[in-house]
């Protein structure tokens, strides 16, 4: 659950970045201060270091890799232009592309679930279905490669 609320947070965090072109840090630090105000996450302290932990390393992971991972986005795209994607759709591909790529201690299958669960949660009524396609494609050509 803890990672889940992590992803949360870094969607929203790379959503911030998007829309109004902030480091990955302070839009961390935005999303963080905004959930402790509204006490959204409703955990301990140490729970939330943990998940705090976690949602930077993903933000400033797709931060670091964002032009690969949009290159590498684009040509699972089929018929679309990633600059066209709503920005959520977008952020949580990127997410759950950084994850695939570059996280060893991610399962592919996990992150492509938590990716799902993500467009359901934040996106439109067929984000999930189109998450999947896009994400299903990339890990079937991509195999097991890691950056």
């Amino acid at each position: 659950m803890k990672r889940r609320q992590a992803r949360e947070i870094a969607v929203q965090s790379l959503y911030q970045m998007e829309m109004n072109r902030v480091s990955a840090r302070a839009a961390v630090d935005a999303i963080l201060e905004e959930a402790r105000a509204d006490n959204e996450l409703n955990l301990d302290v140490s729970a939330l270091d943990e998940i705090e932990g976690f949602a930077r390393e993903l933000v400033e992971g797709v931060a670091r890799h964002r032009e690969e991972i949009d290159r590498l986005l684009q040509a699972y795209l089929t018929g679309w232009q990633l600059d066209r994607l709503s920005r959520v759709d977008k952020q949580i591909l990127r997410l759950a592309a950084y994850e695939l790529l570059y996280r060893d201690d991610v399962p592919p299958k996990a992150a492509i679930n938590e990716a799902i669960e993500l467009a359901k949660h934040f996106g439109t009524e067929e984000s999930g279905r189109f998450v999947n396609g896009v994400l299903g494609r990339l890990i079937r050509e991509k195999g097991g490669e890691r950056g």
